[in-house]
Order: C-alpha cells, then structure tokens, then sequence
C-alpha cells in the first residue's frame, strides 16, 4: 500500500483516459457553405484580437496558480473558471476559423468551468478539490513526451485541414474523419495544458478520443 503522499505524487503519471476531467468537442453540422473557407479569416479577426488579449490574462492567472498550489494546494476557483473560460473561448474561435462550423462565435466570457451550452463548440474541465503541491515544479518534465506527440498531431492537422479547405470548396461538405481528426487534436493539446497549466493533476492520456 503506497503512502498517501507517495500516492499524490504518482497520481501526476497516472493517465485516466476513460474519465479525463477535460471534454472537448464540437456538434455542428458537416455541410458548410462553399465561400466560407475563404472569408472565415476575416471574420474572426475580431475574435482573433480577443483571443490574443486573453492569452496574456491566462498567462498571468497561471502564474497566481503556480503560486497558490505551492502554498495552499488548491487554485481559487474565481482563477480556475477565468483560465478555463480563456480556453473555451479559444476553441469556439479555433473551431469557426478552421471553418468547422458556420455558427459565428459568441463574444461571450462567462466565467465557469463547466461549458454554459448554447454553442457548437464546447469545452469544460471538473475543478479540482486539491492539486499536489510540488507537482507545478516538475510537470514541464513529464509533459515533455506530450509536446513531441502533439507537434507530430498538428502536423498531421495542417494537412487535414488543407484537404478539408478544397473539400468543402467544391462539395460544400466538411470531411467527417477529418474534422473528427482535428476536434481530437485541439482535445488532445487542452487536457495537454490543463496538466501542464496546473488546472489538473492527472496525467493526459496518449489519446485524441
């Protein structure tokens, strides 16, 4: 029987796939208007600029959570939803920018970590009750298989989606497994940050499902 503090620290490489505690998908429609690959570009900028300006608040959010799971073992919950909100944003401007759906995205910053509904594209993470303590300190060590895994997913990416571009230009169709593949990589690089960002402690599985 492992000690209790034993137990926390290995619970960090423990992959949990059946029951990760970050969902991600997408449910629109696969048919997709023929022009729209072509403008969603600039239909996003808006969100885009947004997008940008959330990265940098995630980025010192994280830095108050590095901090309060050193000294309290816990991120506050004001914190943990703000973070996930930025993610959630993200997605639904990843999902239309890559023009999986027509459905504009909402300018919406509800602050929960659960995902409020009422978009195509949804993105929640289960708050955690308490985070190891020392954990923050040595995830960018065991992350380190998922970023060479990842990088080798995006590159795949960029092909599906090049291929999806043309598809839905001359059959107004997205590409089922293609988009299927996509929503799984951006599955795979959240619960990837959610580990490494400090929102949870469970090691990500080696899974896009």
């Amino acid at each position: 029987m492992l000690p209790v503090a034993d137990s926390r620290w290995r619970c960090g490489l423990q992959a949990q796939a059946p029951t990760y505690p970050v969902t991600l998908d997408l449910d629109a429609p696969l048919e997709v208007a023929r022009w729209r690959p072509l403008v969603h570009w600039l239909l996003a900028v808006p969100h885009l600029l947004i997008s940008g300006a959330l990265g940098t608040l995630r980025g010192v959010l994280q830095l108050i959570a590095f901090f309060s799971i050193l000294f309290t073992k816990k991120i506050p919950p004001t914190v943990f939803d703000l973070i996930v909100m930025t993610l959630r944003y993200q997605w639904r401007v990843t999902s239309y920018l890559l023009f999986m759906r027509e459905d504009y995205p909402p300018f919406e910053f509800e602050q929960s970590a659960q995902d409020p509904g009422g978009d195509p594209a949804t993105l929640s993470v289960e708050y955690p009750e308490e985070l190891a303590r020392f954990m923050p300190l040595v995830k960018f060590l065991f992350v380190l298989p998922h970023f060479v895994v990842f990088a080798v997913l995006s590159i795949g990416g960029i092909f599906a989606w090049l291929v999806s571009f043309f598809a839905v230009l001359f059959t107004g169709r997205y590409p089922e497994g293609l988009r299927r593949y996509l929503v799984g990589v951006s599955r795979y690089g959240n619960r990837m940050f959610a580990y490494f960002g400090f929102l949870r402690d469970e090691y990500p599985p080696f899974s896009t499902k």
